[in-house]
Order: C-alpha cells, then structure tokens, then sequence
C-alpha cells in the first residue's frame, strides 16, 4: 500500500516525536528526530515520512497530503492522543476508505482503550512496531500479524498474540537515508548540540529501571540489544558522505554508556575519530574515568545526562541506581577532560519536598553542568510512576491526558500531602532562575557566545524564547 508515516500536526512548537523523552512544548524551541517512525518506514518501499509540527504544516495542509494515501501510521502520545484522534476524524471524513493505524507508547499500553476512543482508528500496532507496520502496508490479513490490535468489521476488538522483541538489530536498515530523502534536517535542532546534527540509535531498550522512564517500561524493554560497531559505523560513513551539511552526531540511546557495552563504546568511537566525526550521547553519570578519556580523546563533545534530584533518598525511590556522591566524581571527571555535560533534572518525584527542591537546585549550581533542563515528574501511562501515583492518590485515574496544558506546556501532575501541585510547577521557574542568573555562569554562557559570531545569533534567539518562557511559566 501507498504509505505515510505521520507525526501530525499539534501544539506549536510541540516535540512530540518519538525521539523524544517528554511530549511537550520545550523552553526553548527544539525539536529531535521521528527515528521511531523513520525505522518503519526504511522497511516499506516507497513511503514518505512526514513530520508536520516541525514543518509547521497546518491541519488542512497535512490532510490534503494525507488523503492522496491507502495507510496513514500516525504516531501518537499520551498528551496528543485526543488531537491525533481527531486528526484521523477528519482524515476518514475526508476519505472513508483510508487505512489509518496508530504507533507509540500510548496505544502499546492502552491498545483498547485507544482504539474504542476513535472508530477512525482501525489499528494500532504494540511492542516494537517496526516490522508490524511492513506486514500491515504488504497487505497482510490484520489476523495474521502479530503485536497487532484492530477493529472486527462488527465493531469489536481484537488483539493478536504480541510480536518477539527484535534481536538482530543489524537487520534492520538505516534511518539517515529517511532522513534524507523526507526531512528537512535544519529545522531539527537542539539547544546543547550542533546545528544541522543527525540523531541516530544504536541499540533499543535500558536495563535501569527509572519509574519514571517511558520507553523501556512500555516498547523497548529492559534488555539492552546492541547494533554492531561496524553496522553504527557503517550508518554514520554514510552520514559523512551523503549529508557533508551534518556537524554532529547524537546517539540517541537511553544509555549508551550501559557498562556491559563500553568495549563497543570504545570501538564506536575510534571509528568515528577516524572519520573526523564530532558526537554526542546519553550517558548515566557513572562512566569511569578510563572509559570518558577513550570518548573524549576520539571526538566526544557532550554528554547528556540525567541527574534528576539532588537527593538520595529521591534517587533511591525511582530506582536510579546512582548515588549523588558517584554523579558528582564523574560530573568533575567531565570537567578535567573538557567533556561538556547538558543536566537534566526533574520536580516532583515520589519523596519531594521543598527541602528536597532547594537541595536539588543547590547540587545542580555545586556541580554545574554547562546547559540543564528541569521537567515535571511526568506519570505515563504503563510506567511503575503511574501505578504508584494512582495507588497512593497522587494522581486521580484518567487524568494522564492532561500532562500538558491546552498550549502544550507540561504541567505538574502530582501532588503530595505536604507538596502542591503548584508549589512542584513554580519550582521550575525557581530552579532555573536560581541556576542560570549566577554572575559565574552569565560569564561563562557569554564568554561561549565571544568565540563565534553563530553562537552569539543562537544563543540570543535561545535567550529570547526562555525569558518568554520563564514569564508564561510564572503567570
């Protein structure tokens, strides 16, 4: 079938895509790759991947390109699912006999419910979706196809038995040529990295076991399966060649530092270095020293790396498997080699206090990561965060579509006894201004912003939208 691989339209400014941690509007405008939706569609011959918040396609627009398909797979979260839902309304309105199929977190763990939410959507698919989208495009019988949940022509549902994890991550093609032939990749863009930078996985799932943390719990498990160095290596020489514009790579991995993965880490990386590649990943703070020394010497730029609390307890309660003393060595192993750290941090976790806020925004500016990000505690549906909300009345049930507000900006979720919902929400305001309005770190953004005339452009476009936030945030 003639198929479309669909982010639709939402929120503007509103990073939805699957590359994505947090569905929400971001502090300042960034959006990361569809690689979710770019797989699949590597697999089904003549298909477009469309991208429509970051091509700033109207409603209308994205219908009239829709229409002209036989399948539309749209991926969908928990906060734009009732905008996705409708969206395949009017598309169906449009054109009655299209297929239009659902992918992503939300419908792997609510495939009942979401297909009972919209007589539009007449599949979604579960688990890791990739080759289940290739067997619904080949016109494969719905019954047949497995990790597939769809509608009966009477109007019931049915769900088919759950499709085996990939194994063999090698098998599947790359997604830059996606990118290249669909995207338009200057529009991708992310505060901390490079501008054009290209975003790729090299492995699925994340043996930690974060409550919080969406993607392992739901589609990519908690085994970590690996593409090989020379399959990751073979993907960015195609990259280097075929997209000269790209100044970064970003490997986009929950950790790509997992510690039974550093041989392949340290042989990605000499790869690289060989092909002058500038690269980036996430990492957990507890990379030893010998191994961070092995990255920095061969190209590694920055680390993405998410701290979450300041406070032990904090980390214990969301099964971080790190301890703030551990984070704070490595953050100073970052320092001495020259390695950049963007922090990511998050409010209202299970143990939240206004202590725990201020101990938090203190061991941020005490270990001071170059760039930080502070979200909400964000309870996804299908998380452990979520069920310990519910069961401890931190968070009334069905209420999860509501994380971001009717702008898309995420909002606080979770209340406590002693913690409201609005003191967790104003905190991130506090934690920022706090963090950012230092004179030493002023300096150091402006003494960033002196050696070159781009970053003093980006970093003033930058400023602009995080005061505009700051100032929303606040009202």
């Amino acid at each position: 079938m003639k198929t479309l691989f669909l982010q639709a339209p939402s929120f503007d400014g509103f990073d939805g895509g699957a590359g994505s941690r947090y569905q929400a509007k971001r502090e300042i405008k960034s959006f990361w790759y569809p690689t979710w939706l770019a797989q699949p569609a590597a697999l089904v011959p003549g298909s477009r991947l469309l991208d429509a918040p970051v091509e700033e396609l109207s409603v209308d627009d994205t219908l009239s390109i829709a229409a002209v398909y036989d399948l539309v797979i749209i991926h969908t979260s928990t906060p734009s699912f009732p905008t996705d839902a409708k969206f395949a309304e009017m598309l169906k309105e449009r054109r009655p006999g299209i297929l239009i199929g659902m992918v992503g977190a939300k419908v792997a763990v609510e495939p009942h419910e979401s297909l009972q939410a919209s007589p539009a959507i007449d599949f979604v698919a579960r688990e890791e979706f990739d080759y289940t989208c290739k067997e619904v495009a080949e016109g494969r019988p719905f019954e047949h196809i497995a990790g597939l949940s769809f509608h009966r022509p009477d109007g019931s549902v049915q769900h088919n038995p759950p499709r085996a994890t990939i194994e063999h991550m090698d098998d599947l093609p790359f997604v830059a040529p996606i990118y290249k032939r669909d995207l338009k990749i200057e529009r991708y863009f992310i505060g901390y990295l490079k501008h054009p930078y290209v975003s790729i996985y090299t492995g699925r799932g994340c043996r930690s076991k974060c409550t919080f943390c969406l993607w392992p719990q739901t589609v990519g498990g908690h085994r970590y399966r690996v593409r090989s160095a020379a399959n990751v290596l073979a993907e960015a020489k195609w990259i280097k060649e075929h997209m000269p514009e790209v100044r970064e790579l970003m490997f986009d991995d929950d950790t790509f530092t997992d510690s039974s993965n550093m041989e392949r880490v340290h042989e990605i990386a000499r790869g690289l270095h060989a092909m002058g590649w500038t690269w980036s990943c996430n990492a957990k703070a507890n990379v030893p020293y010998e191994s961070l020394k092995i990255m920095k010497d061969n190209g590694l730029r920055l680390l993405l790396v998410g701290y979450e609390s300041g406070d032990d307890q904090i980390l214990h309660n969301i099964r971080k498997g790190l301890r703030t003393d551990i984070a704070r060595t490595f953050t100073e192993n970052c320092r001495k080699l020259g390695i950049v750290v963007h922090g990511t941090f998050i409010l209202g976790l299970p143990g939240e206090t206004k202590e725990t806020i201020a101990r938090t925004i203190e061991y941020a500016k005490e270990i001071n990561p170059h760039t930080i990000q502070v979200s909400l505690a964000a309870p996804y549906p299908g998380t452990s965060l979520y069920k310990q909300a519910i069961e401890n009345g931190w968070l009334e049930p069905n209420t999860a579509t509501n994380l971001v507000n009717d702008k898309g900006v995420q909002l606080a979720m979770l209340s406590y006894p002693h913690l409201s919902k609005e003191e967790i929400f104003h905190g991130v305001e506090t934690f920022y201004r706090r963090f950012y309005f230092r004179p030493s770190k002023i300096w150091e953004i402006v003494r960033e912003m002196l050696g070159s005339w781009e970053m003093t452009r980006r970093r003033l476009r930058e400023g602009v939208e995080f005061f505009r936030f700051l100032r929303a945030h606040e009202a």
